[in-house]
C-alpha cells in the first residue's frame, strides 16, 4: 500500500462542508494495522482474535500494492471504522449494513460466506469440548 500525505489530506478535505460533522482523521496503513491488532488483543476472546488476526493479515497483504486513491481511502476508512467498533464493544450483536452488502462483489460475498462458515465451525468446536 502506497500511502502519502497527499492522499490523506484529500480524504479529510473531501468530506468537509459545513453541513456534515467533521471527518475523522484517516490513519496511515501501518499505524492502523497495529491499532487493529491491539484492539483484537484487548477486546476479543482468543478464538475470535486468532481468526480476526488472520483476516487482517490477509486483507492488508492483498491490498499492499493498491495505487487507486479512492480504493485506498475506502479500504482504510472501513478498517478504521471496524477498529472503532471493536474498541467500543459496539460490534456485539451488530448486523451488516444492507447497503454495503448490496455494493459487494461476488468475490466479497464469497469471502463473507467463508468467514461465516469459519465462525460457525469454531463455535461448534467450542460447544463439543
Amino acid at each position: 500500500m502506497k500511502s502519502s500525505g497527499r492522499l490523506l489530506a484529500i480524504a479529510s478535505a473531501a468530506a468537509g462542508n459545513g453541513l456534515r460533522p467533521a471527518p475523522m482523521a484517516l490513519l496511515p496503513p501501518i499505524p492502523l494495522y497495529r491499532r487493529l491488532f491491539r484492539a483484537h488483543r484487548k477486546h476479543l476472546p482468543s478464538e475470535m482474535r486468532l481468526l480476526g488476526d488472520q483476516y487482517i493479515k490477509a486483507e492488508f497483504r492483498a491490498h499492499r500494492n493498491v495505487d487507486n486513491p479512492a480504493h485506498l481511502i475506502g479500504f482504510l476508512t472501513e478498517w478504521q471504522l471496524y477498529a472503532q467498533k471493536i474498541e467500543g464493544d459496539s460490534w456485539v450483536g451488530d448486523k451488516l449494513d444492507p447497503e454495503k452488502v448490496s455494493k459487494m462483489s461476488d468475490q466479497q460475498i464469497g469471502q463473507l460466506y467463508e468467514l461465516m462458515q469459519a465462525i460457525r465451525k469454531k463455535d461448534e468446536e467450542g460447544r463439543e469440548e
